[in-house]
């Protein structure tokens, strides 16, 4: 798996929002940035990311660490 494809599955979940995904083809790291995270706590943020996913977590992903981030957390960081 790369990580344009990576980028392309978690953009189907969260459209019109942010996605970057870069990686080395086992190891990936995701910046999602939208606007369903807001009021959400990290682990249910991971969890809806992980939901685009699928089972590609369990067979295509060795792993993933992101970041999930509201429009104004992802403003004020940058």
């Amino acid at each position: 798996m790369d990580p344009d494809t990576i980028r392309k599955l978690i953009a189907e979940g969260f459209a019109g929002d942010h996605v970057e995904v870069t990686g080395d083809g086992s190891h990936f790291e995701a910046l999602v940035v939208s606007e369903a995270f807001a009021g959400k706590p990290l682990l249910q943020r991971h969890r809806m990311v992980y939901e685009t996913l699928g089972d590609r977590m369990r067979s295509e992903i060795h792993a993933l660490s992101m970041r999930t981030l509201t429009p104004d957390e992802w403003a004020r960081q940058r």
